[in-house]
């Protein structure tokens, strides 16, 4: 494979991608869209067999063993694990009371439906607190549709390359689209920690995340930025950015000290508000495209809001093939308040919360003979391998238990896990059912 290092081109145009027929694997194993453009769509939504039917079907545990360049389910979400009576340890979502900030706003812009969403204030908003001109702002139905409209605008893109194990929508939103989606895979034994020489020299859409969705991984800024040069556009999931915290914000909470930023105004993401590997300030580097969520920390998933963050050019590229009013007024009202100085704090404040939290987790965790945790996670979700996994999991749903299997993630098998990070009590109730059941 090539190294980061290659000749300079222009950003991807709007074009139609190289023609491909249904079926036709690519360099990787993967597969294209439909004779309709479609992904084969199955009844509950995910996306089914190849037309040789070599999607590889669940085995009777419901697990499924696909190779590290074959075919994976990515249309599975965590939200498919949980059910009625289990407690929810699958899906990344923070389950709180929505602040008085945060829950008034909504509910007021309940009373202005009658009027088409104006998305200019909280562009404004949103354009403030990452210290850029508002036309670097583009406000989205959550990150998903973020990838969406990247994969449509971009379908000139020649080598486009997607960094995994990561967030699976942005390879299927690509594949959807029509692209040939190259996948690189970070090794378990590097603890899935980025190098950008891994990545083609002539690929021109590259697209990974920070923190990284399974592995919990926080790359280097600086290790990102390298992959950024003229002609490529650098795609960074930052859905979980707000997640992260930096060791001082950790220690001062232990300590019991005030939260640094508690009360203090805003001035950009980044190590200025606490978020020490963010690329969201950054308007030096070429074709940097960053995707951002309130869906985490917030609670908002059933709202859908998030925004990308880059040249304005390009934005515009992407608002051209987005639907009008694609954000709803309820939508733009929670992204205005999320914006302001107060929402910040309070959101730096939850991150050191949350670190804290996560590190009792990854300490019992460990504890279990067995029971290998990834890296050094730094998100609201701590990866696992434990043999038999899939057996693991489903013992766990009958003890009350849902967790997020791994192998629908490229560059997994079936031997891996993913837990999100709760409260103290409730990880130690998880941990002892666990390890029960792996003592059985």
């Amino acid at each position: 494979m090539q190294g980061e290092e290659g000749a300079t081109r222009p950003v991807p145009e709007l074009s139609d991608p190289a023609p491909h027929g249904p079926g036709d694997a690519t360099p990787n194993g993967s597969r294209g869209p439909a004779p309709d453009g479609s992904l084969d769509l199955a009844p509950g939504g995910s996306r089914g067999p190849a037309p040789d039917g070599s999607f590889d079907p669940p085995s009777p545990d419901g697990s499924r063993a696909a190779s590290p360049d074959g075919p994976f389910d990515l249309a599975h979400h965590g939200d498919a694990e949980v059910g009625p009576g289990l407690v929810d340890l699958a899906v990344n979502v923070r389950r709180a009371p929505m602040p008085a900030w945060l829950r008034e706003p909504v509910a007021a812009a309940l009373d202005d439906l009658t009027g088409y969403p104006d998305p200019e204030p909280a562009r404004a908003a949103v354009a403030a607190r990452h210290g850029r001109p508002g036309e670097e702002v583009l406000l989205t139905a959550g990150a998903a549709e973020g990838f969406v409209l990247l994969a449509q605008a971009l379908r000139g893109a020649r080598r486009p390359v997607v960094v995994h194990p990561q967030f699976t929508e942005p390879e299927a939103a690509l594949r959807a689209a029509g692209h040939r989606v190259e996948r690189v895979l970070l090794p378990e034994s590097t603890g899935f920690r980025l190098d950008p020489a891994l990545v083609p020299a002539d690929a021109d859409l590259v697209l990974l995340g920070n923190p990284t969705n399974p592995t919990s991984v926080l790359h280097p800024a600086e290790t990102i930025a390298r992959l950024a040069r003229p002609g490529r556009v650098l795609v960074v999931d930052e859905a979980f950015a707000d997640t992260s915290s930096r060791p001082g914000d950790q220690e001062r909470a232990a300590a019991g000290g005030p939260a640094r930023f508690a009360g203090e105004p805003t001035r950009g993401p980044g190590p200025a508000d606490g978020e020490p590997e963010s690329l969201a300030a950054r308007r030096d580097l070429p074709g940097l495209v960053v995707v951002r969520s309130l869906t985490k920390t917030w609670g908002l998933a059933g709202l859908r809001v998030g925004y990308l963050l880059g040249p304005a050019d390009l934005l515009r590229r992407l608002a051209a093939v987005q639907p009008l009013w694609a954000v709803s007024t309820p939508a733009l009202a929670a992204a205005t308040a999320c914006a302001t100085p107060t929402a910040v704090a309070a959101e730096r404040e939850i991150a050191v919360r949350l670190a804290a939290e996560r590190a009792h987790l990854v300490a019992r965790l460990r504890e279990l003979p067995g029971v290998r945790v990834a890296g050094a996670p730094a998100s609201a979700f701590v990866l696992v391998r434990i043999a038999g996994a899939a057996r693991v999991r489903l013992a766990l749903r009958d003890r009350g238990y849902a967790v997020r299997r791994g192998d629908t993630f490229p560059g997994l098998d079936g031997d891996w896990l993913r837990i999100a990070v709760r409260d103290t009590a409730t990880t130690d109730a998880f941990v002892t059912v666990l390890a029960e059941i792996l003592e059985a």
